[in-house]
């Protein structure tokens, strides 16, 4: 006669469930775009002007105890700011603390004939130094009050943001 138990083997995602338990407890202070504030509000925090970042942020996590922070663009970002063109790609990642975006990585600036990676941004009072590893240029922070759009950066010509999508409307002249 047999025995009334059965052996079951564990499936290998039951075996999983206490790790995922363990990443999701230790993920508690992550926040996403889901929670209250907004990627552009935490710059603020920060003491940082929401330019900083295009416009149409799809989504971003947020380690308040590090600082560390990924944020993701619907794709890839380019537009010019007076001489210079800027790049970002769908994801951006660095740690913020106040005054100081360091370990940026996803975001290039055309100086001449190359593209460099800006690595660091601090701000200085009514100044933003924007660092990309050899060199540096200042801005004042009023200069980004305002979130470029993809494609056109601050001069855009009927251009209508709505719920963090784009949508261009032309005109016949």
């Amino acid at each position: 006669m047999g025995s009334p138990f059965r052996s079951r083997s564990i499936s290998p995602m039951a075996s999983l469930w206490p790790t995922f338990l363990v990443l999701a407890l230790s993920a508690s202070s992550l926040v996403n775009a889901d929670d209250t504030s907004t990627v552009y509000e935490v710059l603020q925090e920060y003491d940082f002007p929401i330019g900083l970042l295009p416009a149409g942020v799809t989504s971003y996590e947020f380690d308040n105890s590090t600082g560390k922070f990924t944020v993701h663009l619907n794709g890839t970002c380019s537009f010019k700011i007076d001489s210079y063109e800027l790049k970002y790609k769908s994801t951006v990642k660095g740690v913020i603390a106040k005054d100081k975006l360091s370990k940026l990585s996803g975001i290039q600036v055309k100086v001449l004939f190359l593209w460099l990676s800006i690595v660091e941004v601090t701000r200085d009072e009514d100044e933003l130094e924007f660092s990309v590893g050899i060199a540096s240029a200042n801005f004042p922070v009023s200069n980004f009050v305002e979130c470029p759009i993809c494609g056109c950066g601050f001069d855009c010509k009927d251009v209508d943001l709505r719920k963090g999508r784009l949508s261009r409307r032309f005109s016949s002249s």
